[in-house]
């Protein structure tokens, strides 16, 4: 279903289900990470970029107390008050929306109250593209439009952020709501998690996405995830003992530095931390090969950060793997997992032209090496807007 097509149904929805037309109305898309695996909890930087598919939510006022909210996916209505920080019993979906409205409200100092709202989404679960985020900005979007009030996008990525924190169970980081945000038409979002800072990197209008699903249960377990981080972290304490200045992060050490030093720090921080030195320095290369208009060394690194995964980080799985190889052969630029891994998905960089057949290519060459995988045609995509 196209974004239009999911706006249609949202507003056809709202107006049969609650009697009124929508007095707001907001999209927000999904998103990918290109570039720039777990890079977020050691400062370091990310490509990532928002998706032609997301949500659109939908709100009016109501005379009616508290917020009454239909998913229209699965055709259920759930009600809440925001004013406290009880879960939403029996709709799991529902507390991302009271966790948004609830933080907000807290934020302005202005009750949020008497609000009928539907929502929609394109995203398919499970599928590593960030619905839960985006559904959080739509509404942070809808309900400040209705308000008539104004926060700061990076707060309200802070804020969306503790709602799934606190509401949802879900200890993510700023990256998925930065993308649906900041995205940009036929554009990669550059995000620093040391500043903050987020900047547009434009790519050719030509440039698509496939993400392909070998259908590996996505889990990021606590024993591999927590075993990285601490690796990570055993690695920046103990290279800053040798560096000549400060080092509070891996963002801290160059990668020359490293090469230098690795093997005087244990070996398995030093196995970790290769993965993420590496792929901070891959991002800043690549942000400067898309700006020379050098796809193809782009493509490269995308390759590169695939196979650190394999040999340094130990994220990737044989499904991955088959896949990533199989986008190789069909003549793909660059592939790689895209997100936490352990499972998940592959993103392949392809241009819009060549995506059918090399689709076709790397279905066929999963298909031979025992995957049937799942492909999905993404665009780059502008952040969340206004509908109405």
């Amino acid at each position: 279903m196209n974004k239009e097509k999911v706006i249609q149904t949202t507003v056809t929805a709202h107006i049969e289900n609650f009697g009124k037309e929508p007095e707001a109305a907001a999209w927000a898309p999904g998103r990918i990470e290109v570039l720039g695996n777990h890079t977020d909890y050691n400062d370091g930087t990310v490509l990532s970029a928002a998706i032609n598919l997301g949500h659109c939510f939908c709100i009016s006022r109501s005379s009616r107390p508290g917020i009454h909210l239909l998913a229209v996916d699965v055709n259920q209505i759930a009600a809440f008050d925001t004013a406290n920080m009880e879960k939403v019993p029996g709709f799991s979906w529902a507390n991302y929306i009271k966790g948004v409205f609830h933080f907000i409200q807290e934020h302005l100092g202005e009750k949020i109250d008497g609000l009928d709202c539907t929502f929609l989404g394109s995203i398919p679960m499970g599928a590593g593209l960030s619905s839960s985020a985006a559904l959080e900005v739509a509404a942070a979007t809808a309900v400040l439009k209705i308000l008539d009030a104004t926060i700061d996008q990076k707060e309200i990525a802070r804020l969306c952020r503790r709602a799934e924190h606190l509401f949802a169970g879900t200890n993510c980081g700023l990256l998925d709501q930065f993308s649906s945000l900041f995205g940009r038409d036929h554009g990669l979002i550059h995000s620093d998690f040391r500043t903050l800072e987020v900047s547009p990197v434009q790519l050719p209008a030509d440039i698509e996405f496939l993400v392909v699903n070998p259908h590996v249960k996505h889990s990021l377990a606590d024993s591999p995830y927590n075993e990285r981080r601490e690796r990570c972290e055993q690695a920046a304490a103990q290279l800053a003992e040798l560096l000549p200045h400060p080092v509070t992060a891996l963002r801290d050490v160059s990668p020359e530095e490293f090469e230098t030093h690795r093997s005087r720090i244990a070996a398995g921080a030093a196995k970790r931390a290769a993965h993420i030195v590496g792929e901070i320095d891959r991002v800043e290369r690549g942000v400067e090969l898309i700006r020379q208009g050098d796809l193809t060394a782009f493509g490269a690194l995308l390759f590169q950060s695939h196979q650190s995964s394999i040999e340094n980080f130990e994220n990737s799985c044989p499904e991955l793997d088959i896949v990533v190889e199989a986008a190789r052969e069909a003549g793909a630029p660059g592939a790689r997992l895209s997100g936490g891994g352990f499972g998940g998905s592959a993103i392949v960089m392809v241009r819009a032209d060549q995506a059918q057949t090399i689709s076709e290519k790397i279905t066929a060459l999963c298909k031979a090496r025992g995957i049937v995988p799942e492909i999905l045609a993404v665009t780059p995509s502008a952040g969340a807007q206004i509908i109405q």
